[in-house]
């Protein structure tokens, strides 16, 4: 069975990534002389979560089962495991530039840094002792920060002069967002302006600007919301994010459009993914919106960038998962076989186009 992706528009249409389960891991089906692989396989059981792209023409996959990291060469498909977990999950991923993959542990209350080159674990920090889900993770501000869908604080870890800390930085979050029943913060960016950051609350559907120090402030969306909101993705002052269905049903990648110090913002368009029962018009009437488009055909958002002839893949039916970051996770208990990982697409497909070009 195949969870497709349908009407992200341009950006995803760049490069789309199909992460095959159950297959020969390393295997690849659909390439063609001259086009990128369309299909990745993964060992039995992998339950792919996060992914992570670069340095180089690699992508770096998490294991929600165990935390392994599996790393697949993007020109050719094959892969292996370049890193056995510990046991507990590899949720959020990122990379930086000398080689190093940031990997939140989601249940495991705990963040490692992974070498991309050779697998070593350069070192690993013990964030929470108590029940904790360390969900996603952002490289800004000379600094790692890591949300916890379950204790309102993000940590931090300070990388002066590239150097990683001895230990992690508890910052609490404190302002507008305040943490209820259910799953809370969940993806991470930066502000336009660099200053600050932005998170997302699952539950609420809020959106809210964090200052270095944890204040928090709801980002001003004029009424409108991002329910069941998961991985975000900033580029430039558009803001892309993944909203996951968990609870309504409705799975979508919504456009935003920001204001620079990330305070106010405006919904663009709403993508729906195939198989969603979601059926309201999009856009609303209003300041900022254009006509509207029926959810069977969503709109589609230009491309920040256009690779030279990029390769579409083609619709399977074979057993498939589509992996795009969830920069961040669901919450325990669905099933992530099931899961589609929005926002590392989004994520994957703009680094590949910058990659290519």
């Amino acid at each position: 069975m195949m969870r497709s992706i349908k009407g992200l528009g341009g950006i995803l249409a760049a490069l789309t990534l199909a992460i095959t389960m159950g297959g020969s891991a390393g295997a690849t089906s659909d390439q063609r002389a001259g086009t990128f692989p369309t299909s990745i396989s993964l060992p039995d059981g992998f339950r792919p979560e996060g992914i992570a792209t670069g340095p180089g023409p690699f992508a770096f996959i998490g294991s929600m089962a165990d935390g392994s990291i599996y790393r697949a060469d993007l020109r050719t498909g094959h892969g292996t495991i370049i890193s056995r977990g510990p046991g507990t999950p590899a949720l959020g991923m990122k990379t930086d530039p000398h080689g190093r993959l940031f990997v939140a542990g989601g249940t495991g209350g705990d963040a490692r840094v992974v070498d991309t080159r050779t697998g070593r674990v350069l070192a690993s920090y013990r964030l929470a002792t108590g029940p904790a889900f360390v969900n996603d993770v952002i490289l800004t501000q000379g600094a790692a920060w890591f949300t916890d869908s379950t204790n309102p604080v993000l940590y931090k870890l300070p990388l002066r002069d590239g150097q990683l800390p001895a230990a992690a930085v508890r910052i609490p979050l404190t302002g507008d967002l305040l943490y209820g029943a259910g799953f809370n913060v969940n993806g991470i960016t930066p502000t336009p302006d660099g200053q600050g950051l932005l998170v997302v609350q699952s539950n609420t559907g809020g959106l809210f600007r964090v200052d270095p120090s944890g204040t928090t402030r709801r980002v001003n969306l004029h009424g409108e919301s991002l329910p069941d909101g998961d991985g975000l993705l900033l580029h430039g002052r558009t803001l892309y994010a993944v909203e996951n269905g968990v609870t309504n049903k409705r799975s979508a990648v919504t456009v935003l459009r920001l204001n620079e110090a990330g305070t106010d913002g405006r919904v663009v368009r709403r993508c729906v993914t195939a198989g969603s029962t979601y059926r309201r018009p999009w856009p609303p009437s209003g300041p900022g919106s254009t006509s509207p488009t029926p959810a069977s055909t969503p709109a589609r958002p230009p491309p920040p960038r256009t690779p030279p002839s990029p390769s579409r893949a083609p619709e399977r039916r074979s057993r498939t998962v589509t992996n795009v970051r969830r920069s961040s996770r669901s919450p325990p208990g669905r099933p992530a076989a099931a899961r589609t990982s929005l926002a590392s697409l989004v994520t994957f497909s703009v680094r590949m186009v910058r990659a290519i070009e």
